[in-house]
C-alpha cells in the first residue's frame, strides 16, 4: 500500500512539473507574440505619420510646381497604394511584410521623384512650410528605421523562442508560428555611383 501512494505522490509531481513548464512556456510564447503585435502596431503607426504628412506636402509644392501634376498625382496615388496594404498582427509571414514593404517602397520612390523635382523650384525650396515638412519627413523616415530595427529584433527573439528545444513543442501544440523579417529592398547591397 505504502508503495502505492508512494507511487501516486511520485506521479503527481512529474505531472505538476510537467504542467508547470508547459503553462509557463505557454505564458512565454503568448508574451513574445504580443511583443511582436505590439512592435509591428508601432511600425505602422510611423508609417502612417509619414502617410497624414503627405496631402500637406503635396498641396504645398502644388502651389509652387504646377507643372509636375504627373509627378504629384504619381505620389498620391503611391500613398493611397501603401495606406491600403494593410497585414493582420496575427499573420506576420515573410510574404506578407514583403507586400507591405514593396508598397511602402513604391510610396518612398514617389517621395523621392518629388523631392528631385522640387530642385527645379527655388521659391518652393525657401518657402518655410514646405522646409518644416521636409524636415519633418526626414524625421519620419527616421523613426521608421529604428521602428523596423526593433520590429525585427522583436521577432528574432520570438522566432528563436518558437524554436528552441522544448518549447518548440508547446508551439507546435498551440500553432505558434515564425514571424517574418523586414529586409532590405533589391539591390541595396550595391553601393550607388557618384560621378562629378
Amino acid at each position: 500500500m505504502k508503495k502505492g501512494i508512494v507511487t501516486i505522490v511520485v506521479l503527481a509531481v512529474i505531472a505538476l512539473g510537467l504542467f508547470s513548464w508547459g503553462k509557463n512556456a505557454y505564458n512565454s510564447l503568448v508574451k513574445g507574440e504580443e511583443g511582436v503585435e505590439a512592435a509591428w502596431a508601432q511600425v505602422e503607426n510611423v508609417y502612417q505619420r509619414r502617410a497624414d504628412l503627405i496631402p500637406n506636402l503635396v498641396a504645398t509644392v502644388k502651389g509652387y510646381a504646377e507643372h509636375e501634376s504627373s509627378t504629384l498625382q504619381a505620389v498620391i496615388e503611391a500613398r493611397a497604394k501603401a495606406t491600403q496594404t494593410k497585414i493582420d498582427p496575427a499573420n506576420l509571414s515573410a510574404e506578407e511584410i514583403a507586400k507591405f514593404q514593396a508598397a511602402q517602397g513604391e510610396l518612398s520612390q514617389a517621395l523621392g521623384r518629388l523631392l528631385v523635382t522640387v530642385e527645379q523650384y527655388p521659391d518652393l525650396k525657401a518657402n518655410q512650410n514646405f522646409l518644416e515638412l521636409q524636415a519633418q519627413l526626414e524625421g519620419t523616415e527616421n523613426r521608421i528605421t529604428v521602428e523596423r530595427q526593433k520590429f525585427n529584433e522583436t521577432a528574432q527573439a520570438y522566432n528563436t523562442q518558437v524554436r528552441t528545444f522544448p518549447q518548440n513543442i508547446i508551439a507546435s501544440l498551440f500553432d505558434f508560428e515564425k514571424k517574418g523579417y523586414f529586409k532590405a529592398a533589391e539591390g541595396a547591397e550595391t553601393a550607388p555611383k557618384v560621378e562629378f
